[in-house]
């Protein structure tokens, strides 16, 4: 068994392991505390009893070891989870024919060196935020996330939303309906990110004018 076969501390249900698309710490029960309101985003849209992230990426920028990516990383914030994925320096010496190969054997080697610390810094982050941290490293075009989580989403279909997930199944495209619904969701947010992300902004500004109100 590899070193990238053994699971880590605080693991649970993850990701099957695929080439350059996996995913590092595990589904668990959530910790609060740290920081922020007791009843977290007042929205309608969130669960109660969560605690705001919105200084996450600020927070990281000032925790994260100072050499381990080229820049600031991507730091993306939903309920459940914080991901964050870095730049990783290229290695050299490379040509087309070996780029991503080198390029996958550092990222392996980045997720092997930095496993200890990542870990104390997701245990901190989790007892901040009450989210499990996810980490990912790219190098180009080649990108790995390292066992982030799987949530389940429960809904309600009726037949002729029932017959979309169907058709999806019987041409080959999913192997089950809850396959083709993740498959209609993943592209639904190709091809609308735009509108999604202005409904991310218009949500942000309304808990900005929400926090600023009179307390009851």
């Amino acid at each position: 068994m590899s070193n990238n076969d053994i699971p880590e501390r605080g693991r649970g249900r993850t990701h099957h392991e695929r080439r350059f698309r996996t995913g590092e710490r595990g589904h668990g029960g959530h910790r609060h505390g740290g920081r922020g309101r007791g009843m977290g985003r007042p929205g309608g849209w969130q669960q109660a009893d969560l605690p705001p992230a919105d200084d996450a990426a600020a927070w990281l920028a000032g925790r994260l070891p100072a050499d381990w990516f080229t820049g600031a990383p991507s730091v993306t914030v939903d309920r459940e989870e914080i991901v964050v994925v870095g730049e990783l320096a290229a290695p050299e010496g490379t040509d087309d024919t070996t780029r991503d190969a080198a390029a996958a054997g550092r990222i392996s080697r980045f997720r092997e060196e930095t496993r200890e610390v990542r870990m104390q810094i997701a245990d901190e982050a989790e007892a901040r935020y009450g989210r499990k941290l996810a980490w990912g490293a790219s190098i180009g075009d080649t990108e790995a996330l390292f066992t982030h989580l799987a949530v389940p989403a429960m809904t309600r279909l009726r037949q002729d939303e029932r017959r979309v997930l169907d058709t999806l199944v019987d041409a080959g495209v999913a192997r089950s309906r809850s396959e083709a619904l993740a498959w209609c969701v993943k592209l639904v947010g190709e091809h609308t990110e735009e509108w999604l992300a202005g409904l991310r902004t218009a949500m942000s500004e309304v808990d900005k004018l929400r926090a600023e109100g009179p307390g009851l």
